[in-house]
């Protein structure tokens, strides 16, 4: 081969691949825009570089991304980092660097490119054998397990003369590749009499120490145990080395052969004979690591069957089930929620209300009997003149109902009820969920103020319908205690004598009752719902019901005084009772008449209709909106899909600083990423902390 020929070669393997910009769909969050970034920058911009704003590049390390401490921070890899970042190498940041940085971190590919530019030490677009050697040789893994920078390996990608250099492309492939020379580095230095085999407490080590991210919680915590089960050897072979970390690298193919086997169904017992037969036509998985798979199982189950369950409980955590996926998806879809137009949360709102008229009529039907006898236990007088105490408790109410009126008895006001419970209901749902949404943060969670002040606008609202309804309601629900009312008391009578102000008699008492009552409700039903989640965050139908149940009995029960209350100014008095006008004089004359026990009357009928009314109807609005689900570009209700952030802890998708836009949103997981994916752990300080 003539020389231009080899100084062509060589010019193209020198040549960098220059880090193309990905289109806007590609994304994993919207940029900032322009003016908000700059309004940042500028409030951390305390130098200036030939007359322009600079940020000291640790500054920007430390105070601005906070990614470490202050206080004897490692010089090396406060050095290491904050290079990342400055593309001119002058230990400053300019308004052009932190805006291109803030673009990196929102590529689709961020990992592998910012990983790259750890390595591109000289800002050049390429990465020499010395630059290579420098970085992994501050890790803390190159520390315990030092790498051999002489090896073949090293030799292939930058030449016997290390005068080679490579490029992102081919950086991106050898960056995965290096972790599995390093692994096999590892057993040839614990192999220190070239047996062909490591001591149990050695491959250990080279699992926690370089093969940490493939490590379940379940796996991490029974190590021992699962390597020795996984052998019949009392040591460990180089053959059983490849195939035992090749099985936790190829888990997502193994799940894939699980479901073929039992036809997508997640829960079927498949045995040790039919995945070997299947796994013969995967090229990546061998019977070596079928039999350490079934090994590893045995821990779980003495019969030699298997289910997704237990794979989940071995696999590794899913890509996208990584901090930095998981952050990417949520800032992703808040992104989206977020910029939706009027139209779209007005059509989403109409949804919202449909559905919640229909759980709400549903609720009402099922527990109405109770609610009539809570309704007249507590219109029941103990001290207005003699004779007039008619139930002795609520059970006897009922019977009384039933006796003297019939089964039909028991539904007097139905119809209106109907009617008005089916607006208030979706009003109630509505708001509350609309609210909501408007103080969900970028990671999805929903502080808990949030919630209560949700809860108490979504009770407010629904005064508008609960009191005229409630009003006729009561109304007709008494009336059948006095044989003469009985069948004189028609809806639309009632709504004519009362006319529009007087529907709204009582109304302070309303919304004494039902802001109180919506603050105390949907924050309990929401945590309730939480923990009774499956592993995945999912709920079911029962846990659905008895969230919405548990979440009754304080709301109701706390809220009982002014439910009295409220009935009490709403329902016509008969000759010889009291009468009230307003809150606090009902209040005044019920505490003297009867004392503080009758704040509490009817409060077992009401907790027992109130708890089950909104266990049926929060079952049925969920259940309605997993049935006819329609994207608005909202989220879908929470419990009704696989929580991919459920086993995640909060901080680690929280951004460390609420002043991080755009692509800064994903600067501490893109961080951590680096560090679980690629194993380019540096140390945080000086010295080794205890």
């Amino acid at each position: 081969m003539s020389s231009d020929n080899l100084k062509t070669i060589k010019r193209i393997h020198l040549e960098p691949i220059p880090i193309s910009r990905p289109k806007v769909q590609d994304l994993l969050v919207e940029q900032a825009d322009d003016e908000s970034l700059r309004a940042i920058f500028d409030k951390y911009a305390t130098h200036k570089i030939l007359n322009q704003k600079a940020i000291k590049s640790e500054d920007f390390i430390q105070k601005y991304l906070g990614l470490l401490s202050e206080k004897d921070a490692n010089e090396k890899t406060l050095k290491i980092l904050a290079n990342l970042v400055d593309v001119n190498k002058d230990g400053y940041i300019t308004y052009d660097e932190f805006k291109i940085f803030e673009e990196l971190l929102c590529s689709p590919d961020v990992l592998f490119k910012t990983a790259f530019q750890l390595f591109d030490t000289r800002g050049t677009g390429l990465v020499s054998f010395d630059d290579f050697k420098e970085i992994l040789s501050h890790t803390i893994l190159n520390q315990l397990i030092p790498f051999d920078f002489e090896s073949d390996f090293v030799n292939n990608l930058f030449g016997k003369d290390k005068q080679r250099q490579i490029n992102y492309q081919e950086f991106s492939q050898i960056i995965h590749d290096f972790h599995e020379e390093h692994a096999m580095q590892a057993f040839k230095k614990f192999d220190i009499q070239k047996k062909g085999y490591i001591l149990p407490s050695n491959f250990k080590t080279i699992l926690l120490q370089m093969k940490a991210n493939l490590l379940s919680p379940y796996v991490r915590e029974n190590i021992d145990t699962l390597i020795t089960k996984s052998t019949d050897q009392s040591v460990i072979t180089y053959p059983h080395f490849v195939a035992f970390i090749y099985l936790l690298n190829n888990m997502e193919l193994i799940k894939k052969i699980y479901m073929t086997i039992s036809d997508e169904n997640p829960n079927k017992e498949v045995s040790k004979g039919q995945f070997l037969k299947e796994a013969q036509q995967f090229s990546q998985v061998t019977p070596y690591e079928i039999n350490i798979l079934f090994s590893l199982i045995k821990n779980l189950r003495d019969d030699e069957k298997i289910t997704l369950k237990d794979l989940e409980k071995i696999a590794p955590l899913e890509e996208k089930r990584m901090p930095y996926r998981v952050t990417a998806k949520l800032a992703e879809e808040t992104q989206i929620f977020q910029n939706r137009n009027i139209g779209l949360q007005f059509l989403e709102s109409g949804y919202r209300f449909l559905l919640g008229s229909i759980a709400g009529a549903i609720g009402a039907f099922a527990v109405y009997p109770i609610d009539l006898v809570k309704t007249r236990m507590q219109n029941q007088r103990s001290k207005s003149y003699v004779g007039e105490v008619m139930y002795r408790n609520s059970w006897d109410c009922f019977k009384k109902v039933v006796r003297h009126e019939g089964v039909l008895g028991l539904y007097k006001g139905l119809t209106v009820q109907l009617i008005g419970v089916a607006p208030e209901k979706a009003i109630k749902l509505t708001v509350n969920d609309f609210v909501r949404d408007k103080f969900v943060q970028y990671t999805g969670e929903l502080p808990l103020y949030g919630e209560v002040i949700a809860g108490g606008m979504a009770g407010g609202c629904q005064v508008v319908f609960t009191n005229p309804m409630e009003i006729v309601k009561i109304r007709m629900q008494v009336a059948g205690e006095i044989q003469s009312m009985a069948r004189s008391e028609k809806t639309i009578k009632i709504v004519r004598e009362l006319g529009i102000f007087g529907l709204y008699k009582g109304v302070r008492a309303c919304l004494l009752r039902d802001i109180p009552f919506s603050m105390i409700y949907f924050p309990t039903y929401s945590h309730v719902k939480k923990s009774f989640a499956d592993e995945n965050g999912h709920n079911s139908v029962m846990s659905l019901f008895y969230s919405g149940l548990i979440a009754g009995v304080p709301a109701a029960g706390l809220c009982t005084p002014a439910d009295v209350i409220k009935t009490r100014i709403q329902v016509r008095e008969r000759q010889g009772q009291t009468q009230y006008n307003g809150v606090i004089d009902a209040m005044v004359k019920i505490y003297k008449e009867e004392g503080a026990k009758a704040f509490w009357k009817g409060s077992g009928a009401r907790v027992f209709r109130s708890s089950p009314q909104f266990g049926v109807t929060l079952l049925s609005y969920e259940l309605l909106q997993r049935m006819f689900w329609v994207d608005f570009g909202g989220r879908k209700p929470e419990g009704s899909q696989i929580d991919i952030s459920k086993d995640i802890k909060h901080g680690e998708i929280v951004s460390l600083n609420s002043e991080h836009i755009g692509g800064f949103k994903l600067a501490t997981v893109t961080f951590a990423g680096i560090e679980n994916k690629f194993g380019l752990c540096f140390p945080k300080f000086n010295k080794v902390q205890q």
